[in-house]
């Protein structure tokens, strides 16, 4: 079957015409077909395999182009990229690949076409489209990989249990690719995958994360966290999450399935955002309940201090999966700590001090906030679930109207420590920061507006109430 349409980037005949020139055969293969037989747009990752070398064939392909771009090769890898236009290719030679037990590193020699289909992960990633002059735009699939497409199926080329014990990385890719295409693993792999779940410990944290990301960034995020927990890998990665699986039932008293509500939580939140950290913080919100789970006879279960519990874990799950100690964590912590405010304030009446003081402490955040607690409205109520999302409603224009008045998001002292010094004649010292906190309090508290006269009569009867005198 001929695929010539599939090749109306310019770059596949520049590509053709080197690989001619230098008499080698090469196809497009990977990601690049798969996106085009399903109609998912344009790849902008393209991969080439040449039956020969893949770094001369990218030598020869910059030669060629008017802007003669660098090419970076990766000689222990045996691979070249260029980037050209709005596009990667990265090539590589042809290969077969042998792997140790204790490595994901295969031990790679040179190879045909078949062999290196053979090395691929999933048959809907081994399916290649020739560039070469006398069959352009020729499919080749010799493991019905376009019927896998069609009946939306992941399957590994070669036996699974070879194929995930090999490179247990292909297992995440699974459960990410069924995630992001909404596929089913054939039976075989995912029995392959259960049983193979503890090989996982020789894959890198940085890689583990990276189809973590790809998970959480796909329309149902939750599929790949119900097949990660179904094949037994969740616990070997994030065993925080694991541990909110369960109800337990004391007297008659029952609390939620933490885990499955979680899951609820994200998939409700990626309806609404792409931020990744967002999502993050959605996945996590809930983690502080499993180590603060206690039942009491008087009031059944209660899970107090959740929320800092929680915050001061993603630091600690942040650390052991190596992902960034930076802002986006502490953007993460901040989400979990406060998870819980709005939710009470759309419980009770919401007074604007109390509104002041979520937006004062949420920040540039309180957006994000409030999208976090309204996703994690997941009660099958449809009584309850009209009133909290009424409720909410209700916080937000509060939220608007408090803003508004008060400028409370980006909150500056009307009065500087610098004028409190002068004022007294004060050299650095505590009276500053008591006077200082009194005026932040009066604002939040709606005593005095947040503008500077009210702030400065304010700071003059506060010096006087502690015993200073105006210079």
């Amino acid at each position: 079957m001929n695929h010539i349409q599939a090749l109306s980037n310019p770059i596949f005949k520049i590509v053709s015409q080197a690989a001619d020139e230098l008499g080698l055969d090469c196809y497009v293969i990977g990601g690049f077909v798969r996106d085009y037989l399903l109609d998912r747009g344009t790849h902008k990752d393209i991969d080439i395999v040449a039956i020969g070398s893949g770094i001369e064939l990218a030598r020869k392909v910059a030669s060629l182009l008017k802007e003669q771009p660098k090419v970076s090769v990766f000689k222990n890898f045996g691979t070249a990229m260029l980037r050209h236009g709005d596009v990667e290719l990265e090539f590589v030679g042809a290969r077969k690949e042998s792997y140790h037990r204790d490595s994901r590193k295969p031990v790679v020699e040179d190879g045909t076409l078949a062999d290196d289909q053979n090395r691929r992960d999933f048959t809907i990633n081994a399916l290649a489209i020739s560039l070469n002059l006398n069959n352009y735009g020729d499919l080749l699939d010799p493991f019905n990989g376009i019927s896998d497409l069609e009946s939306k199926i992941i399957r590994t080329p070669l036996e699974p249990g070879i194929t995930y014990s090999d490179d247990p990385l292909r297992m995440m890719r699974a459960i990410r690719f069924a995630t992001q295409l909404d596929f089913q693993i054939e039976q075989n792999s995912l029995q392959a995958i259960t049983d193979n779940k503890e090989r996982i410990r020789i894959i890198s944290k940085e890689r583990i994360v990276d189809e973590l990301n790809k998970i959480l960034s796909s329309n149902v995020p939750s599929l790949g966290f119900s097949l990660l927990h179904k094949t037994g890998l969740l616990p070997f990665i994030m065993p925080e999450l694991v541990a909110l699986q369960g109800i337990e039932e004391i007297e008659g008293q029952r609390h939620k399935d933490n885990f499955w509500h979680t899951l609820e939580v994200v998939d409700n939140i990626s309806k609404t955002t792409n931020n990744l950290w967002l999502r993050w913080a959605a996945l996590l919100h809930d983690i502080g309940k499993a180590p603060t789970k206690k039942f009491h006879k008087k009031i059944g279960w209660t899970f107090h201090g959740h929320e800092f519990v929680g915050s001061k874990m993603v630091y600690r799950l942040f650390k052991r999966l190596r992902m960034p100690l930076n802002d986006k964590m502490k953007f993460v912590q901040k989400m979990v700590l406060m998870s819980s405010r709005p939710i009470v304030l759309s419980e009770d009446y919401a007074t604007d001090s109390a509104v002041r003081r979520l937006v004062f402490d949420a920040g540039e955040n309180v957006e994000d906030l409030m999208t976090l607690c309204e996703a994690d409205i997941t009660t099958k109520n449809p009584k309850k679930q009209r009133r909290y999302k009424n409720n909410f409603k209700i916080v937000r224009q509060k939220i608007i109207e408090v803003e508004e008045r008060d400028s409370i998001r980006k909150f500056q002292p009307p009065v500087s420590g610098e004028e409190i010094m002068e004022t007294f004649n004060l050299k650095p010292s505590k009276e500053i920061g008591i006077i200082k906190e009194a005026i932040k309090e009066a604002i939040l508290e709606g005593e005095i507006p947040n503008e500077y006269e009210a702030a400065k009569e304010f700071m003059l009867a506060k010096g006087k109430a502690i015993g200073l005198t105006p210079s």
